[in-house]
């Protein structure tokens, strides 16, 4: 019964957390799809406004990279299974992304629109192409691994997760953080930047850099001598270039 309902936590965490994530990419999106969308004014721009933006942006930012945090997670989880512990991450994270959805206040003004423009079309195009690409990027490692699905399967089964072994596919051949791009490319790639599309998508890729620092700090440590050569021969997020 145990290791049945930490399967259906694993689940539910799942697929609480690709139904926010999934939402939250038709919010940026460029088609007004959803009853929220962050080009739909509804707030004016003022103290309070930019305040419950930040606190949300914040609030996303700490969850990620405290949880993230080997010393956080043994002080939260203890010894419970793994499972548990990557599942109410990924739920978490999930929660968080509709609260961001459900909540945030964006505000009139754009920075450029260039909708019914080809170059609209273009980051339109864009837009659509780098989401799949960070989709097809986890994959390429694991991702029913990296979501927590894995780790309750194995569980209900009763078997030990394996170390998982350094290796280089596909996109991670030539950038490092394949995923990380993907997502920085889809908030961006907008025909219509709103401002408070803007505070979204500035915040969120502060966010994301800032993880990288820790998130890399933490690979070298867990596979050593071969990230660290990993990292003078792949650049980071621009091939050839960072």
């Amino acid at each position: 019964m145990k290791r049945a309902a930490v399967f259906l936590y694993a689940v539910f965490s799942y697929l609480f957390a690709m139904s926010g994530q999934i939402a939250f990419i038709l919010y940026i999106s460029p088609w007004d799809l959803m009853p929220w969308y962050i080009d739909r004014v509804t707030a004016d721009v003022s103290f309070g406004s930019i305040t419950v933006d930040l606190l949300l942006l914040a609030l996303f930012g700490l969850q990620h990279t405290l949880m993230a945090r080997k010393s956080i997670k043994r002080k939260l989880f203890g010894t419970l299974p793994e499972s548990i512990e990557r599942s109410t991450y990924v739920w978490l994270s999930g929660g968080l992304l509709w609260l961001i959805i459900l909540f945030f206040q964006p505000f009139e003004g754009y920075l450029w629109d260039l909708r019914g423009t080809v170059w609209g079309s273009v980051l339109s195009t864009l837009f659509v192409a780098a989401w799949l690409f960070s989709t097809v990027a986890t994959f390429v490692i694991n991702h029913f691994e990296l979501f927590g699905l894995q780790q309750g399967w194995q569980y209900l089964r009763g078997v030990s997760s394996k170390e998982i072994p350094f290796e280089v596919r596909l996109f991670y051949k030539i950038i490092r953080h394949p995923i990380q791009l993907g997502v920085l490319i889809g908030l961006w790639a907008t025909p219509a930047m709103g401002y408070g599309h803007l505070l979204l998508s500035a915040g969120l890729s502060i966010y994301i850099l800032i993880g990288l620092y820790y998130e890399e700090r933490d690979l070298e440590r867990h596979f050593g001598d071969a990230y660290r050569d990993y990292k003078k021969r792949v650049a980071k997020l621009i091939p050839f270039l960072y």
